[in-house]
C-alpha cells in the first residue's frame, strides 16, 4: 500500500524566514500599539480633574486670623 507524502515545509513557520519574519514584525507591531493605547488610556482614566476645595485653617494664612 503506496502512502503519499505530504510536503509541508512550505507552510512550516521554522522553513519559510519570509513567513516567519514578516509574521514577527506584525507581532512587535501590535505589541507596541497595544502597550501605547493601553498607558494612553490609563493617563486619560487618571488624569488630573482640577483643582481640589481644600479647607486651610486661618492661622496659616499671608496674614493670619487669631482668635
Amino acid at each position: 500500500m503506496a502512502q503519499e507524502v505530504m510536503d509541508n515545509k512550505h507552510k512550516d513557520f521554522a522553513h519559510n524566514w519570509v513567513v516567519s519574519s514578516r509574521f514577527l514584525f506584525y507581532v512587535q507591531l501590535f505589541c507596541i500599539v497595544a502597550f501605547v493605547l493601553g498607558g494612553c488610556y490609563k493617563l486619560y482614566n487618571s488624569r488630573y480633574t482640577g483643582k481640589p476645595k481644600v479647607e486651610v485653617p486661618p492661622s496659616t494664612l499671608y496674614d493670619p486670623k487669631y482668635k
